[in-house]
This record gives structure tokens, sequence and C-alpha cells, in this order.
């Protein structure tokens, strides 16, 4: 594992950082890897399945039917 140095960090920045880790109860070295790794790990991809759950329910099943007398090439008209 590599070590990170990390300088000029605003006090108040600083204070932010230990009260938080307090809070999560860890130290303020495990806080800041924990803010990296979340900051800097790639995000997950959704499942094609997710992403068709997560479509809103936007009406009935009649309101998305195909309209076969023609019309439908007039609809910009």
């Amino acid at each position: 594992m590599a070590n990170l140095l990390v300088r000029n960090v605003d006090d108040v920045l600083v204070q932010s950082l230990r009260e938080r880790a307090a809070s999560h109860g860890r130290s303020a070295e495990a806080e800041h890897r924990e803010i990296l790794a979340k900051a800097l790990r790639q995000p997950q991809r959704k499942t094609f399945a997710e992403v068709l759950m997560s479509i809103p329910n936007v009406g009935e099943d009649s309101d998305f039917a195909r309209v076969e007398d023609g019309e439908a090439a007039n609809v910009f008209d």
C-alpha cells in the first residue's frame, strides 16, 4: 500500500474530518481513506433489468398502442 501526505489543509477542514471520523467511530486517517475511496471508486453499473425497473409507471398499455390506420404518418402535420 502507498502512503499519501496532504499538506496545507485548512484547519476548519481538518476539524470537520476529525468530527466526521468520530461520528463514524474511526480515526481521522481511516475516515480520510474512506472519503477518498468513495470519491474515486468507479460507479456501479446498473443491469438492464435494474434500468427497466427504474422506469416510472406512466399510463396504461392502451396509451402506447400502435395506430394502424395511417394516422401515425400525419402526427407532425
